[in-house]
């Protein structure tokens, strides 16, 4: 299959990106994991659950509305089930290399002049004693289970870590008819109030979910986090204590609270298996772009929480932005940044945002003193913290890949995706890239095949010369903020977080 630029990822930032490009001429095509666009943030029910009011699960639903239309009428092809785990960098073109289908047997490769990535993130997992037992699930997969399965995780949940998620999930399955015992939330006031001035954008929307929340006597439960989860063979409680100002559990603080469910997050991840295994240049955890959103490695870009974890807006705004730069640069062209500075403008500030809420929402320091030896860090490989503490300790491993050797811990089949971070803390050393050639396990007949099969090389029909097309309603175009007074004339409440949307019942939508 050939084309023009391929898009890596079907969340906001890849759709903004895509609808971006096409407009000006470009044939685009966006290959994604999941069934249908919309990423994590805009994840659909399944067609054949009926779903009567699936923006009742959503936040922004009138941006995805708008990103929805433009597909509908643009010339973009959308991939689903189809998960990459290798981009074969060429001396003219790309090939993208995927897994079709949810088996992920069968190959299917796509050749490019250019790659934007937009493989958004993943949930930082920080473990406890007990965290293992069912009933425990990431924050991030509790939303999942509501928006794509219209299925609840328990009757009755405590949700805990930190960072913004928690609102959204807590609000969430209150509303779907769970109990929440408890909003657990390990940073404190203060901490928030020393970002105030970068975070007054996010106040309305944060006083929106604590009203839904108070409407449902779901009490919040600030610096203070879960250190037992408790069960034999499922759970059945969790003990919360409180935080001193280091980040330490204060003794004598323990409260017991009964629950089916512990929906827990610490925060997102970048996900950069791609990136790393191009040799995009890193900046810290992320991918590094220029103000083009454009990778060290020519005809590379990438755009949403690869670069910098900061939400579906900004991740709207640097797609927008890519979209347009890939399409002049493919055209030969010095692109205009006149053309994207409202786009620009909204990416400074919701950047700006985005670094205060990471600063104000950080695990607590010392989370590390609350794992016991015998607690599991790597579930694949079943290595307990001991294991890592006796590594670094006893057997002199000073960094993460040491670890990995002397423990076998992030050897399976998440390779370190859930692990890397609890591991480096044990450690007491940075995450390291991953620096994987292939982003996911691989079938070996899929790399012992030394041709792309038929269905590779089926060519996709071009335009002798093809005409920029009319405008998409893309979101982050002519107006690239949601936000603003007026993105589209046609849109009579044209902020999506003043639409009060109406509440699910339990196991409908």
């Amino acid at each position: 299959m050939r084309t023009e630029l391929v898009v890596v990822g079907a969340g906001p930032a890849g759709l903004a990106a895509a609808l971006a490009a096409d407009a000006r001429g470009v044939r685009v095509t966006v290959l994604d994991g999941a069934d249908g666009p919309g990423g994590q943030y805009f994840r659909q029910p399944a067609a054949a659950l009926d779903a009567r009011r699936p923006r009742a699960l959503h936040h922004q639903w009138r941006t995805w509305e708008r990103l929805r239309d433009g597909l509908a009428t643009s010339g973009v092809r959308v991939l689903p089930d189809h998960h990459v785990w290798y981009v074969e960098p060429g001396p003219a073109t790309f090939t993208v290399h995927a897994l079709l289908g949810p088996e992920q047997e069968e190959p299917v490769a796509v050749r490019a002049d250019a790659v934007l990535l937009a493989t958004g993130g993943y949930e930082h997992v920080l473990p406890f004693p007990g965290w293992t037992l069912p009933g425990v699930v990431t924050a991030g997969g509790a939303q999942a289970m509501l928006k794509g399965g219209l299925v609840v995780p328990g009757a009755t949940a405590v949700v805990a870590g930190t960072g913004p998620l928690l609102l959204p999930v807590a609000t969430g399955l209150a509303a779907a008819g769970v109990r929440v015992a408890a909003l657990v939330e390990s940073a404190g006031p203060r901490h928030v109030a020393r970002q105030a001035r970068d975070l007054a954008g996010k106040f309305p929307e944060a006083a929106g979910y604590a009203a839904r929340l108070l409407r449902h006597r779901v009490r919040p439960r600030t610096r203070h986090t879960v250190v037992r989860a408790h069960g034999d063979d499922r759970l059945t409680g969790v003990t919360v204590a409180a935080l001193d100002t280091d980040g330490r559990v204060r003794r004598g603080t323990g409260r017991y609270l009964p629950c089916d469910t512990l929906a827990v997050g610490h925060g997102m991840l970048p996900h950069t298996d791609l990136a790393d295994g191009l040799g995009c240049r890193p900046d810290g955890p992320t991918v590094a772009v220029d103000a083009e959103q454009r990778t060290s490695v020519p005809g590379v870009w990438a755009a949403g929480e690869a670069t910098g974890v900061g939400g579906a807006e900004l991740a709207l705004a640097e797609g927008h932005i890519a979209g347009r730069s890939v399409a002049a640069r493919l055209r030969g062209t010095e692109p205009d940044p006149a053309g994207w500075a409202q786009a620009a403008g909204a990416r400074a500030r919701l950047r700006r945002s985005a670094d205060a809420l990471a600063a104000a929402f950080t695990p607590p320091a010392a989370w590390t003193g609350q794992i016991t030896d015998d607690t599991l860090v790597c579930r694949c490989e079943e290595v307990t913290a001991g294991a890592v503490r006796e590594a670094v300790d006893e057997l002199g491993a000073g960094d993460v890949r040491t670890v990995k050797l002397l423990t076998r811990a992030g050897m399976g089949w998440c390779q370190g995706r859930m692990c890397g971070a609890a591991v480096a803390g044990l450690a007491g050393c940075e995450p390291a890239p991953s620096r994987r050639v292939f982003a996911r396990p691989v079938p070996l007949g899929v790399l012992a095949r030394p041709e792309p099969g038929p269905r590779d090389e089926t060519p996709e029909p071009r335009e002798e010369t093809p005409e920029p097309r009319e405008e998409t309603p893309d979101p982050r175009d002519e107006n690239p903020d949601p936000r603003d007074e007026n993105p589209d004339p046609r849109d009579e409440n044209p902020d999506p977080r003043e639409e009060d949307p109406q509440q699910p019942k339990r196991g409908t939508s």
